[in-house]
């Protein structure tokens, strides 16, 4: 494990190991790749296959895992990008639901329960809990968000917001946008 993550006190919490050989991971998907598409596309994989696969999580269950990303023409709109998945919304205006929330305002937003969310987008009537993570340039400029989606309320903890903050931060430092 080479990878730090800001925010993780202790490496001997399970969910911190995790996120800590995740990023690993990702950086090793990420290394001399600069297509956008490309690593979107890696790194929703391994982002749904880890959540779903890791014993930390267990009863925790991981239905969705993408991106949606900026469109270049209409910059208030994000658009989907690489998932896994059932099929999603296509198009998602910044300020409508949880991920354009999320871009609107350059923030994670960690949701228990989709039902009390204020004008939640369903797309897949099986997810109850989500975490939306913004993708920031260092500008302050929005490029899209990671999205991840699970099929039980309270899903999402502080682990998994530092930890997909972290795999976020590094899907932008690594992407030509």
């Amino acid at each position: 494990m080479s990878s730090f993550i800001p925010g993780f006190n202790s490496t001997l919490d399970p969910k911190a190991r995790f996120y800590l050989e995740l990023a690993d991971e990702c950086a090793a998907l990420l290394q001399g790749q600069r297509n956008l598409v490309t690593n979107t596309a890696n790194v929703s994989s391994l982002v749904y296959h880890g959540l779903r696969e890791t014993p930390s999580r267990e009863g925790k269950p991981v239905n969705w895992a993408g991106f949606y990303l900026t469109d270049a023409k209409r910059p208030d709109v994000l658009a989907l990008g690489p998932f896994q998945g059932k099929p999603a919304c296509t198009e998602i205006a910044f300020g409508r639901g949880v991920c354009g929330t999320a871009a609107s305002t350059c923030a994670s937003v960690v949701v228990g329960d989709v039902c009390n969310f204020p004008g939640h987008i369903s797309c897949d009537p099986a997810s109850k809990s989500e975490i939306v993570v913004p993708l920031k340039a260092p500008n302050g400029k929005v490029h899209g968000v990671l999205d991840i989606d699970a099929s039980v309320p309270d899903a999402f903890d502080d682990f998994d917001h530092i930890g997909l903050e972290a795999i976020a931060n590094m899907v932008v430092e690594a992407s030509d946008f």
